[in-house]
């Protein structure tokens, strides 16, 4: 026998038995009952399937955690994509505390819940060119028409109109009214709604890149209409400070003893919401104060980004251990991460979260 060390002995092949590891199944379909049943199989298996199943078991762990402050993370184009349910639908069954998203998002879910539509794009008898003259924006596959933005913008106005005059807002705020608005003036479902009702912090960091804020600027000018040349702030209605958002949502993740995120997409949305811990721990730092240090302990994650091109939205949670961002897993952290489109595996994970926690 060789003595070569690149050469595996016979005499030294373990048994996968004493070294504790896991077997996988094949997954047999005849054995499946429902959506629950289909991903615990699949965490059982390899690749993305896998990976589904272990947010099975981290979402479910992190939801029933009594200790664990729960923020969800939402960019992308998912109302449009006629994804808004399943925010309202884990808002008001308490499965997130915070939401943290896009004002797009939070634009076309508003829209939505007033009642309005969205519509299939038809690439083989509509031109971009076409569509913008008779007021269709394009997102994708699916089609938002610019009245739609007419009629939001007048419900807008109406909740501007109450701000009394040299208050101070943030986006929480704005959001809250809108969801207030919402709550006492339409039927139908809405992510701004569910969260005013359920009392659920609604939270867009890059608030002016949006409909909303639009629309907002817009009533602004009305009062103000030199604004685009004076730009004197201190002379309009009301003022918006962002840091109130930093604050009240730090004092939230502050409230709770373990915290979790549940994230779709990436982008603002995820890093502002995972900035908390370096920014406690920055200010412990450098103010010589001792403020309670947070760390994700659960994280689940569904972006297609790759990691290699480098962009937050495929950085993964390994990753963030180096921003001290997550607990450590030898150390009691659990996550998932699902590289897949969202609307192919959202639905199919909160059918058996849902079926998990028989709610």
């Amino acid at each position: 026998m060789s003595k070569d060390k690149n050469i595996r002995s016979m005499h030294n092949l373990q048994d996968p038995k004493d070294e504790g590891f896991e077997p996988l199944e094949s997954l047999d379909p005849d054995k499946i009952e429902d959506f629950e049943g289909l991903l615990t199989a699949m965490g059982r298996t390899s690749f993305g399937g896998r990976n589904l199943g272990d947010a099975l078991e981290v979402t479910s762990e992190m939801i029933q955690d009594p200790d664990c402050f729960v923020v969800g993370t939402f960019s992308g184009a998912m109302t449009v994509a006629k994804m808004g349910s399943l925010i309202c639908n884990m808002i008001d069954r308490g499965w997130i505390n915070a939401v943290v998203s896009t004002g797009a998002l939070m634009a076309h879910g508003f829209i939505e819940s007033m009642g309005m539509k969205h519509y299939r794009y038809e690439p083989e008898r509509m031109d971009d060119r076409e569509l913008f003259s008779r007021g269709f924006n394009r997102v994708y596959d699916t089609l938002e028409p610019e009245k739609n933005f007419c009629e939001a913008e007048k419900v807008i106005y109406r909740i501007m109109s109450e701000v009394d005059r040299g208050e101070t807002l943030s986006s929480e705020l704005i959001c809250r009214r809108i969801g207030k608005h919402l709550s006492e003036n339409f039927s139908g479902p809405g992510i701004l709604k569910s969260a005013y009702e359920k009392g659920v912090p609604v939270y867009i960091p890059a608030f002016t890149d949006s409909e909303l804020a639009l629309d907002i600027a817009t009533h602004i000018m009305q009062d103000h209409p030199d604004a685009l040349r004076e730009q004197d702030a201190h002379n309009f209605f009301f003022q918006f400070n962002p840091f109130l958002d930093v604050f009240s949502y730090t004092q939230n993740i502050c409230s709770c003893a373990k915290t979790g995120i549940f994230t779709i997409g990436g982008g603002v949305p995820r890093n502002w919401a995972q900035q908390v811990s370096p920014f406690l721990e920055i200010a412990s730092q450098r103010l010589e104060r001792e403020f309670p240090l947070r760390r994700f302990q659960y994280g689940v994650r569904i972006c297609p980004e790759p990691v290699h091109w480098g962009g937050l939205s495929g950085c993964t949670y390994g990753e963030g251990v180096s921003w001290g961002k997550f607990v450590p897993p030898e150390q009691g952290g659990r996550f998932a991460e699902v590289m897949a489109d969202a609307t192919l595996v959202w639905p199919l994970l909160f059918k058996a979260v849902e079926q998990r926690l028989g709610k």
